[in-house]
């Protein structure tokens, strides 16, 4: 393909036997990726395959440094110079220090994904060598697969879990993982809000009943109405008024759960707004789905609004139990958007949120519906027992990843998921783009619960 522009000219410079051509195959084992990382010594791009794991702590033990994800502010000035919107992984163009991972050298040839061009750039594996001479060369990359975790297989969850503690002994925490499952159990306000929500012939007195028998949350629900986006009408003489003309039926019993389940009040790990905004979108998507679904499929709309509010719980936990490590899971995050997090908790921890969360969820007596959705709730092939709850928090995280309100890669949606659980994938969609238009109130909603 014959180049064009700044970009190509420079490049034709460098390297004349490089092509840059359309290639949407990016899944291929020869892409590579650059990952921008600093510190006060300054920055450094690692390179390596496309769909390998950056093992952070051995890149700063090799090279004695603490370093970890940073924004690149001089992407925008090189877009505009050259046109091209995501920079490749070469050196000539960022000027920053640049570690080559050893099993990119390995490779015959490699691809370098240009960003919204839909093009890439093709290097034979000498040319690339020839322009990276500089780059120091380092171990520091893990393949990953589905060796390293058992997403469907719940039978291993107790295994993996006795692992995980054997792990973490050698980082004298084993105590701390076993806290994980030793957490008091549910206060009796939270086990009848839960019943509340699972009851569909729950009414408002009900719930009126259960905030007013406890002061924190009966304060809370109060100061809920006084920050209202509209504000209270009148003044608010009870709990009831702030239910019934202020915040209405379902938010307090939505926020209410969020609030009588968080875990303890303390120090809040990092991502904590994060999550309980995750948390909230995640409770909407399912439970809208639920409404969506025909009557003869339907499964109970509060276990499986209940199920999205407690998806991430697990994340939460961790970081309560134990935060120095979970700080390495953050970065680890950081430096890996396109590998799923339950891959890289389990190489880091041993253990996944999702394992945690559902082994929690079964201690608490909690339903084996939000159990086995909080378990399988990355597994859309999933029909075990309750499958359906999985599917709905799998099938709304994508719907939410699509509309930039989830974090994470997509994965295609098979028009098989839609029919199983019964919906008209058109009008989901379309479902979907109105609660987008409700962001300020969910986002509202999140940064109350996570007060």
């Amino acid at each position: 393909m014959k180049k064009t522009g700044a970009f190509e000219r420079t490049l034709e410079e460098l390297s004349p036997g490089s092509s840059v051509v359309n290639d949407g195959r990016a899944s291929e084992f020869n892409f590579l990726r650059m990952v921008l990382l600093g510190d006060d010594q300054g920055a450094i791009q690692l390179v390596c395959r496309k769909n390998d794991l950056v093992d952070l702590e051995q890149i700063n033990a090799h090279l004695g440094r603490q370093l970890q994800v940073v924004g690149r502010p001089e992407s925008p000035r090189f877009g505009r110079s050259t046109g091209v919107v995501e920079l490749p992984t070469l050196r000539n163009f960022t000027r920053s220090e640049t570690v080559v991972d050893l099993q990119v050298d390995q490779l015959s040839s490699v691809r370098l994904e240009l960003g919204e061009q839909g093009r890439t750039l093709h290097l034979s594996g000498e040319d690339f060598q020839s322009l990276t001479e500089e780059a120091r060369r380092i171990a520091f990359a893990v393949s990953v697969g589905p060796s390293l975790w058992s997403l469907n297989d719940s039978e291993r969850d107790q295994k993996e879990f006795r692992r995980a503690i054997t792990k973490f002994t050698g980082l004298r925490i084993q105590q701390r993982i076993k806290d994980i499952l030793e957490l008091p159990p549910l206060p009796e306000t939270a086990q009848r809000i839960i019943h509340l929500r699972m009851d569909p012939n729950t009414v408002m007195d009900d719930l009126v009943d259960v905030v007013e028998s406890d002061p924190a949350l009966a304060a809370q629900v109060f100061s809920w109405a006084s920050s209202s986006p509209g504000g209270p009408v009148g003044q608010v003489r009870s709990v009831h008024d702030a239910v019934s003309r202020v915040l209405g039926f379902e938010l307090v019993m939505n926020m209410a759960l969020g609030l009588v389940l968080k875990p303890s009040q303390g120090h809040h790990p990092e991502g904590y707004m994060e999550s309980w905004q995750q948390a909230i979108w995640q409770a909407q998507a399912a439970g809208l789905l639920c409404t969506l679904m025909p009557s003869d499929k339907r499964p109970l709309f509060g276990l499986a609004y209940l199920s999205g509010l407690l998806h991430n719980f697990g994340f939460l936990v961790l970081g309560h139990v134990f935060p120095p490590h979970f700080k390495l899971v953050c970065r680890s995050l950081e430096a890996n958007p396109n590998i799923d997090s339950s891959v890289i908790e389990q190489y880091l921890l041993g253990i996944t949120r999702e394992q945690i969360g559902a082994l929690l969820m079964e201690n608490w007596g909690m339903p084996e519906e939000v159990a086995s959705a909080l378990r399988y709730q990355k597994h859309s092939g999933y029909d075990g027992r309750h499958s359906v709850y999985a599917k709905l928090l799998w099938l709304g995280r994508q719907l939410l990843i699509e509309r930039g309100l989830s974090p994470g890669a997509s994965e295609p949606v098979p028009a098989a998921v839609f029919e199983s659980l019964g919906l008209d994938e058109a009008k989901v969609h379309a479902r979907f783009d109105e609660l987008v238009a409700k962001k300020d109130t969910v986002l509202a909603m999140a940064g109350m619960m996570a007060q």
